[in-house]
């Protein structure tokens, strides 16, 4: 599913071609997403200028006058910008049009992702309330994951993608960060000191920035706003690598399941 670097792309790239504008025309054309679209999201938005495009771990927030709405792509969503006249593809659900000719197009084969109100401050909202801090921000650090992962049996790479811990380390980046901090996966996280865990913090944050400046990882579902996928992908250095000699020191990618997902390292480099 798109994770936080996809999110941040398309952040970036629905921004600067909404913010500013108002509202002049909403269409649902398929309200049955994770959560219903507001019945009156048309009624609602009608007339409203958007302040700010803001995004919180995987969710986007774009910031009304008086509200705000919550955007997930969930397994297979996107965003992108059109002409407001362009007849919708299948899956095409939801177009928010901007003065000036300005479409912004929801689309979503799988439908589990969300497009919700809030007239109150978003970070209340139940889906926001009780996430963890921003892994690029200042915050998240070495102690924060020390202090949280004190007794706890949880393996490692399941810890840091708990998102009451710190969001948006998805599946793929996890892999990623683990490799580069030298720590097994299934490591227990109770078990690992402070050096280490400043150090992976600091690769977390790394291989983050690293795929937002590259678009994003390339996955089957994924485009940005202008439809266009992610790059991140081609540098991977152990994810869906199984069998192919480490980047490293050669010896094969492995591959086990931790919390029912494909976790890959390298069993020379990671301990």
């Amino acid at each position: 599913m798109p994770e936080l670097p996809e999110v941040e792309t398309t952040r970036r790239g629905i921004a600067p071609h909404i913010a500013g504008r108002r509202i002049v025309d909403v269409r649902v054309r398929e309200p049955r997403l994770r959560w219903p679209v507001p019945a009156d999201l048309a009624e609602t938005l009608a007339g409203r200028r958007v302040e700010d495009v803001r995004r919180r771990g995987k969710y986007l927030l774009l910031d009304f006058e008086g509200g705000t709405l919550i955007a997930h792509l969930g397994m297979s969503g996107s965003f992108r910008i059109c002409e407001p006249n362009l007849p919708p593809r299948k899956h095409d659900h939801a177009d928010l049009v901007f003065e000036g000719a300005v479409c912004l197009r929801y689309h979503d084969p799988r439908r589990f992702g969300c497009l919700l109100w809030t007239a109150d401050p978003p970070e209340r909202h139940p889906l926001l309330a009780e996430l963890g801090p921003e892994p690029l921000e200042g915050e998240f650090d070495g102690a924060h994951l020390h202090r949280l992962a004190a007794g706890r049996n949880t393996a490692v790479k399941s810890f840091i993608m708990d998102s009451h811990v710190v969001v948006g380390v998805g599946n793929i980046y996890a892999n990623e960060a683990l490799f580069l901090a030298g720590i097994h996966p299934g490591r227990s996280a109770g078990k690992i000191g402070l050096a280490r865990y400043r150090n992976l913090a600091g690769r977390i944050a790394e291989v983050l920035a690293a795929s937002i400046e590259q678009g994003g990882t390339t996955l089957r579902d994924f485009v940005n706003e202008s439809g266009a996928p992610g790059y991140f992908q081609q540098v991977l250095r152990v994810y869906d690598r199984a069998g192919q000699p480490c980047r490293v020191c050669g010896e094969p990618i492995r591959c086990i399941r931790l919390g029912q997902r494909a976790t890959y390292y390298c069993p020379r480099c990671q301990r």
